[in-house]
């Protein structure tokens, strides 16, 4: 593992995600570290993450699995181009397709583990499916397709088409 997280070589213009901005004081600030070939971001979460007393809220699980997938995507096309991370051009992906099964409820008390891999890269896009489990009990399993992130979303404070 890594001592630094995917985020940490995202630019400061594309670090204010709600999930993954190391910026974003009020965000989640999800850190992401190669263990192997899986991405894994560990997270515990706060009282006010609650859906039903005492289990996480699902659309929490749902962005962990998403920023982690896009975060890992980014990193995975370091090590498919043989670069070293933060090198330029920096890549970042967005989320073209989201899908999350919630398979058990998912504790709030305990820190939640998303392992991420890739399966498949072509061109622009990347899939990564990914677990999301508590105390080694899986209780969500995603799949993300995420695509590099469109030179138009890269400016700031200009309209999108």
């Amino acid at each position: 593992m890594t001592d630094i997280a995917f985020q940490e070589y995202y630019p400061d213009e594309l670090s204010h995600c709600y999930g993954c901005g190391r910026l974003n004081e009020d965000g989640l600030r999800i850190t992401s570290f190669w263990e192997g070939d899986e991405g894994v971001c560990r997270f515990r979460p706060r009282p006010y993450h609650t859906g039903p007393p005492g289990y996480v809220y699902g659309g929490l699980i749902a962005s962990l699995i998403d920023c982690h997938s896009t975060a890992t995507a980014s990193a995975a096309a370091y090590r498919r181009d043989g670069r070293e991370p933060g090198t330029q051009p920096v890549p970042r992906y967005v989320t073209a397709s989201l899908q999350v099964d919630y398979r058990k409820p998912t504790p709030i008390d305990g820190v939640l583990e998303v392992r991420a891999h890739v399966t498949e890269m072509s061109g622009r896009k990347t899939i990564v499916s990914s677990t999301l489990s508590v105390d080694g009990i899986v209780c969500a399993e995603g799949r993300v397709v995420a695509v590099e992130m469109p030179e138009t979303m890269r400016k700031t404070g200009e309209p999108q088409e």
